[in-house]
């Protein structure tokens, strides 16, 4: 292996050593929260990833380096697929939110987490990035953010040892952050995986793994969408 990707898969295991943050839970959406009276909403995304192959467990560099190398065919074909219908969720949304009355604005530009300050704070529901500053920028009071973090395959190890076959995933959450206070006025958890229906272990299109795949959108775009399809 190239002498820099060995470096970039140890930061990546030092990395991995960090404090762990409590991940935020799941705030329900209210019909306040979609409410007209509450001014203009914002609907953005962040920059969707790279799709991939992700193996989690595999935390030592000669076990990064072992589990990468048994799974470069998958990685390889992984990196061919398509986004299909992603990109278009944030006007999907904007257009359920509009027949509700919500005065909308999409916001084109992708929203980069990575540039928010930190907050350091224990307050439930508070966002551990100031949003804040995007209140002015957009001229909005509210931000509708869908933020998709995994996507591709996954497959768990243990050090060396795969504990699991791969599946189709896509990781992410959605939610809405009043830019007043940066609290949250609704925050979904997105973990949605797939296995392929027979044998997964079909190089080099691995066809059972690509349609798990394409289902695992499907049902994460439903998901998304389906607490905006309720009601009026």
């Amino acid at each position: 292996m190239a002498r820099h990707a060995v470096i970039a898969l140890a930061f990546f295991a030092a990395s991995l050593a960090g404090c762990a943050i409590k991940p935020q839970g799941f705030v329900p959406l209210t019909e306040n929260a979609v409410s007209p009276q509450n001014g203009r909403l914002g609907v953005a995304m962040t920059a969707l990833p790279k799709v991939d192959t992700h193996l989690p467990g595999a935390g030592c560099l000669l076990c990064m380096i072992a589990a990468s190398a048994s799974n470069s065919g998958l990685s390889k074909h992984s990196q061919t697929l398509p986004y299909e219908d992603l990109p278009k969720l944030r006007d999907s949304i904007a257009e359920l939110l509009r027949k509700k009355g919500v005065e909308v604005v999409v916001v084109n530009d992708d929203i980069r987490l990575e540039d928010l300050s930190d907050i350091r704070s224990e307050t439930p529901n508070l966002a551990l990035k100031d949003h804040t500053p995007l209140k002015k920028k957009y001229g909005l009071d509210r931000l509708l953010v869908v933020n998709i973090t995994t996507l591709g395959f996954i497959r768990t190890y243990s050090s060396y040892f795969p504990t699991s076959d791969p599946k189709g995933v896509l990781q992410g959450a959605g939610y809405i952050v009043n830019l007043s206070n940066n609290t949250y006025d609704w925050y979904l958890p997105v973990n949605v995986t797939r296995s392929a229906d027979k044998s997964w272990d079909e190089p080099p299109s691995y066809p059972g793994l690509t349609n798990a795949y394409f289902q695992v959108l499907e049902i994460a775009k439903d998901t998304f969408l389906q607490p905006f399809s309720q009601g009026k």
